[in-house]
């Protein structure tokens, strides 16, 4: 089994074919996909397509980038989607200080207020880190859940993976790990603890190098897979394993 731990299922381009994506995915082994919300309407999308297929789960926040009218109305909506059966999470939250479409004052506040909801419903979160390493950390040391914490999409340094495993946080690695330029991402997750270690897509962005240029979709989480197996030196299996019972223990659903 390997679980796609962060996907947007939700974004339009897949809606002529989501089904069919779906069964790509449980073709090449995916069995358990989480969509991700960057917003109130695509949390509700993650609600709503946990709700219809089986495998899926949610996860429902608001991207630092879409934080600009953020206020109570909207942490009150993001709560009663929360308590949703199938939602396991909240994000994706955090800073971004790459596109600044938002203050960065505003994108901090709404952060720690989405994290204190996660505390308050006591739900891990999943974490947007986008040239703000600095930043993001600060936030989580003074406020991180006790539920648990993935740094989505990791692109920090070596120090900054140190200290976030210190933490006890976890790594999630997606596309880039494939990447013929990516020697120093590859050595982070070579020397990482196994058991820290969630796999993702991201999908329908950072699609793997071998289908470079394509749309990326869950099916693909393979890639990454076998890509981080090698950098290991371990077998497929033994790794897909270890990263499915990860995602089990953070997202506290059972395996079968």
């Amino acid at each position: 089994m390997i679980v796609d731990t962060h996907c947007h299922l939700d974004y339009q381009p897949f809606d002529a074919d989501r089904e069919q994506v779906i069964v790509r995915a449980r073709a090449a082994g995916v069995e358990r996909i989480i969509v991700v919300g960057t917003s109130l309407l695509s949390s509700s999308w993650a609600v709503k397509l946990s709700e219809k297929y089986e495998g899926l789960y949610g996860a429902v926040g608001v991207h630092p980038n879409s934080t600009a009218a953020f206020g109570a109305k909207e942490i009150d909506q993001l709560r009663e989607f929360a308590r949703a059966p199938k939602v396991v999470a909240i994000g994706e939250i955090g800073i971004d200080l790459y596109r600044k479409t938002v203050p960065f004052e505003r994108q901090e506040r709404v952060f720690r207020a989405q994290l204190a909801l996660a505390a308050e419903l006591e739900k891990p979160v999943i974490i947007h880190d986008r040239e703000a390493h600095t930043q993001v950390m600060a936030v989580l040391r003074d406020q991180a859940p006790a539920a648990g914490v993935v740094l989505h999409s990791f692109s920090g340094d070596e120090r900054m993976a140190e200290q976030a495993l210190a933490l006890g946080f976890y790594l999630g690695v997606d596309g880039p790990l494939t990447y013929k330029k990516n020697d120093s991402l590859r050595a982070i997750f070579a020397a990482a603890p196994l058991d820290r270690i969630l796999v993702e897509t991201d999908a329908p962005y950072l699609t793997p190098q071998a289908r470079r240029g394509a749309r990326n979709e869950p099916a693909f989480v393979k890639f990454v897979v076998e890509k981080l197996a090698e950098v290991r030196g371990l077998a497929v299996e033994a790794v897909a394993s270890a990263t499915t019972e990860n995602a089990a223990r953070l997202f506290k659903w059972k395996l079968t």
